[in-house]
């Protein structure tokens, strides 16, 4: 029936989802407002997904924003499309790739289209999950972590999967990763670096909005304490000048 109710669980798990969802587009909104020019710069997400990605906070902040995907909400300034095929506005300011660059199928010509696709002083900004850095002590320390009680994300998923297959965890793990055709950072980054200047690296961190008590500084203290490897890289690079 249209407009019914959600049933009790199905209510729970939708509140679990969105503030999953809510405090890592609190993160990524941060990275990404530090990252790019003065608004009203012409931006675009790509890989926004069902959420619809950080284009309202960077509307509200006063950018052009538009979302690329083909899950994207049906809503304006949202485009429902794969970014390879989408009629793109020439010479943007900016371009945002979140967790998306590993999913595509082809990154080298998705990173030639942003660059086409970009002004000449535009710039990319591209937050990146390095699962291949998820090893043995840090997935201890995220399951460790995880709240039995919640409704189940994504880390509750790969943690059930690695316990019904009775492997080795990182063995598992890179199964299932190259089942799904996951690109790694350390391949995507030279692609990055041949079309792009590097203005800002780094690495930090990603698991905390699936961790029950656990917020970024936590995971950061982890890192520092070199208990866990970072598995998020935020990379920020200008157009390189032909010739």
């Amino acid at each position: 029936m249209p407009g019914a109710p959600l049933p009790a669980p199905a209510r729970r798990h939708a509140r679990a989802v969105s503030a999953r969802t809510d405090l890592w587009l609190a993160t990524l909104s941060r990275l990404t407002r530090d990252a790019l020019p003065p608004s009203p710069a012409r931006v675009i997400e790509l890989g926004c997904g069902p959420a619809g990605g950080v284009v309202p906070m960077l509307r509200a902040d006063g950018y052009d924003a538009i979302g690329v995907d083909p899950r994207a909400p049906e809503e304006p300034h949202y485009m429902q499309v794969e970014f390879e095929a989408a009629e793109l506005p020439p010479g943007v300011d900016a371009v945002v790739a979140s967790m998306s660059l590993h999913h595509v199928g082809d990154p080298a010509g998705v990173l030639d289209r942003i660059a086409s696709t970009l002004g000449p002083e535009g710039r990319v900004v591209v937050v990146e999950w390095d699962w291949a850095s998820f090893d043995d002590a840090t997935a201890e320390w995220c399951f460790e972590r995880l709240d039995r009680d919640a409704e189940p994300g994504w880390l509750h998923r790969r943690h059930e999967g690695w316990l019904a297959s009775g492997e080795p965890w990182y063995a598992y793990f890179t199964g299932w990763a190259h089942e799904h055709g996951l690109h790694d950072t350390n391949d995507l980054l030279p692609l990055l670096d041949e079309r792009f200047e590097r203005l800002h690296f780094e690495r930090g961190a990603y698991f905390f909005p699936e961790l029950a008590g656990t917020n970024e500084e936590d995971e950061l203290a982890a890192i520092r304490d070199e208990l866990i490897r970072p598995a998020r890289v935020d990379y920020v690079g200008r157009v390189k000048i032909a010739g």
